[in-house]
């Protein structure tokens, strides 16, 4: 993922955003890409799902409803 700037930033925003301290993750994101922990692997698919998103602003994404 190293090639890809843009989806390596958009995983590391995740990571910071969801695991902001070490009660969240042990390891900053450099450490988490590097051993390929849990935690990565979750921002970076996270990321990757995010790409998938249309960016056209007439679409609405519509959300799961929970009864």
């Amino acid at each position: 993922m190293k090639h890809d700037l843009q989806l390596r930033a958009a995983a590391r925003a995740i990571y910071d955003a969801c695991y902001p301290s070490e009660e969240w993750a042990l390891v900053g994101f450099e450490v988490g890409e590097r051993l390929e922990t849990v935690h990565y692997r979750q921002a970076v698919g996270a990321a990757q799902q995010a790409r998938a998103v249309p960016a056209d602003r007439d679409v609405q994404l519509v959300l799961p409803t929970f009864a």
